[in-house]
């Protein structure tokens, strides 16, 4: 796919990352010569000056080694190589592919590389959860969900705050994901769904509250996204955007600085929630978490 998708024209191609990657650009590098475009591996910054390049091709791998910020800013496609076995293309220049035409798939591929050994890596973060779950205020006898629930970590503390007479429900697009959350979701009495955020099997109004973590960076429309949130979320229902971490210091952890205007600030939040339906309540930053809460209209 990529090579189909760098090769239009026969462009000069450079494929550029950081060690563990030379298998990958050596495949990649296979492709295109098959189709005879001209293409270096490179593995260090001295080679952008051999530009000038048609297409950049930037191959990251673990978080630790991301630097150079600019030449990440700078690529026309993303590929992650978080594991070197299971490539997930994490950006394609717009103009050249709708994202729609490659985000499930890739997606999919993304986590359920990571589903087996998430709660290992992040399985600290179940206070947090608590918490955001707290601030909800979210009424016994309520229909919930956590969309995008990943392995599970909200679901006890949405059965929590929902009482014995409560729903709660949790939606995933990635089946590994979902089959990690096996453990909780039984201790939550909580239905496990398969579903894309972007088209959810769920009636209008259903939900009292809709709570997600992660979410929303990751839909390749946010607007939209919060809109089919406030299809399935009744008026007065409420929505929580929640991450374990502030946007600062999730940035700093995968290499790369927050940026202004970026979609999750709070003016450019704050607009697509009201676009989408929504008004929102609060905002809340700090390194610890990242939590928006608004209210359906």
């Amino acid at each position: 796919m990529l090579a189909d998708l760098v090769g239009d024209g026969r462009p000069r191609v450079l494929v550029d990352g950081y060690r563990d990657t030379e298998a990958f650009a050596g495949r990649l590098r296979a492709a295109l010569q098959e189709r005879e475009i001209d293409c270096v591996v490179a593995d260090g910054v001295e080679h952008r000056a051999q530009g000038p390049w048609d297409v950049v091709v930037w191959l990251r791998t673990a978080p630790v080694e991301l630097a150079r910020q600019a030449d990440r800013d700078t690529a026309d496609v993303v590929v992650d190589l978080h594991n070197t076995e299971w490539p997930v293309v994490r950006y394609v220049r717009p103009e050249w592919m709708d994202r729609d035409a490659w985000y499930l798939s890739e997606i999919q591929a993304f986590f359920a590389a990571r589903a087996g050994t998430w709660d290992s890596r992040f399985g600290d973060d179940g206070p947090a959860y608590a918490a955001a779950v707290a601030s909800i205020g979210i009424a016994p006898g309520a229909v919930v969900a956590d969309i995008g629930c990943g392995t599970g970590r909200a679901l006890p503390a949405l059965r929590s705050a929902v009482g014995a007479d409560g729903v709660v429900l949790g939606l995933d697009v990635t089946a590994q994901m979902l089959y990690s959350a096996e453990t909780p979701a039984r201790q939550a009495r909580a239905a496990r769904i398969v579903a894309d955020a972007r088209s959810l099997p769920l009636p209008d109004g259903l939900l009292d509250v809709a709570f997600t973590a992660g979410l929303i960076s990751h839909l390749p429309d946010i607007t939209a996204g919060l809109t089919e949130l406030a299809r399935v979320t009744r008026s007065g229902g409420r929505l929580a955007l929640f991450h374990p971490s502030g946007r600062v210091a999730l940035a700093a952890r995968h290499g790369r600085t927050v940026m202004p205007g970026e979609p999750l600030d709070a003016e450019p939040l704050g607009r697509s929630l009201s676009e989408a339906g929504w008004v929102l309540d609060l905002y809340d930053d700090p390194p610890t978490r990242f939590l928006a809460l608004a209210t359906r209209r």
